[in-house]
């Protein structure tokens, strides 16, 4: 019976099919140009009795043409009797498509990648089936944040396969970081990925989670309260601004205005409020 390990990585890819383009792209950069990505039976059956039944494919769409077919295999065991099987997935899958197709296997244990990037000799010359494996030395540690929308899901997935390695402590506060570049502080959708970790990570790691989690709460709430700090001194300032140049009778217009109002740097407001008090004109302010 799959565990939980097992769903959650394909759980994801059915939510967002890209992310299967995005773990591919680790492994093999040669992903093909895609418009859209979609979920497609895994159902693998030709017009045998035996059933073929993959984890998941994806297919990758240019228009309304496959640019490629992607079967995606979350393996955590001895991969023996699936190097049987796995060529049939793909003859099946591209005779079915029409398109070029590839195999992801993904292993969060580095002894079952290693069997599992063993070619697969056909014995006919020349074929050979070497599955694409994704482990654990190809899942990176650390996701861009500056790319947090489409990254959630891998940061979540580096926390599940490294959380039990000596970088976890960077992997999780990383993890985090990219949840408060993607909007998700304090989000239910935050706190599910967070939950499904704490249940499939072992207790010790669990602990480590939760002490980083809240370590970077503290921060996030800290570096908001820093910038609200600043956003009212700045807003107290531009009124100041705009109040001296009132009392003394000093025209100002819509555009000066939004300029004054606009403005977010302290050190600037503070140089047109001495301005504002001996100015001629608003146009004093910026010479």
């Amino acid at each position: 019976m799959p565990t939980r390990e097992h769903e959650i990585w394909l759980e994801l890819i059915q939510e967002r099919p890209s992310l299967a383009a995005d773990l591919l792209r680790l492994v093999h950069p040669e992903v093909p140009d895609f418009e859209e990505a979609r979920v497609e039976s895994g159902a693998l059956n030709d017009y045998k009795p035996t059933e073929y039944r993959a984890d998941s494919v994806v297919s990758l769409l240019s228009g309304n043409n496959p640019a490629l077919a992607l079967i995606v295999e979350v393996q955590r065991g001895p991969v023996k009797e699936k190097r049987w099987s796995w060529p049939a997935y793909l003859g099946t899958l591209w005779s079915r498509r029409r398109c070029p197709v590839a195999l992801l296997v993904i292993c969060p244990d580095r002894g079952v990648a290693r069997q599992a990037r063993v070619p697969i000799q056909m014995g006919h010359p020349g074929l050979v089936i070497t599955p694409l494996v994704l482990g654990p030395d190809e899942m990176p540690t650390i996701i861009d944040p500056d790319e947090a929308t489409r990254n959630v899901e891998l940061a979540v997935l580096s926390a599940l396969v490294h959380g039990t390695e000596p970088e976890a402590e960077k992997v999780f506060a990383g993890m985090f970081d990219v949840f408060h570049r993607a909007g998700l502080d304090g989000t239910a959708e935050a706190q599910a990925y967070i939950d499904e970790l704490l249940a499939m990570l072992p207790q010790a790691a669990g602990k480590l989670l939760e002490a980083i989690m809240q370590t970077k709460q503290h921060e996030y709430k800290s570096d908001y309260f820093r910038r609200a700090k600043a956003e009212a001194e700045a807003e107290g300032l531009a009124k100041a601004v705009l109040t001296v140049l009132d009392s003394r009778g000093v025209e100002v217009t819509d555009e000066v205005r939004a300029r004054i109002v606009g403005c977010t740097d302290l050190e600037q407001l503070g140089v047109w409020l001495r301005r504002a008090v001996s100015a001629a004109s608003a146009g004093d302010l910026f010479d």
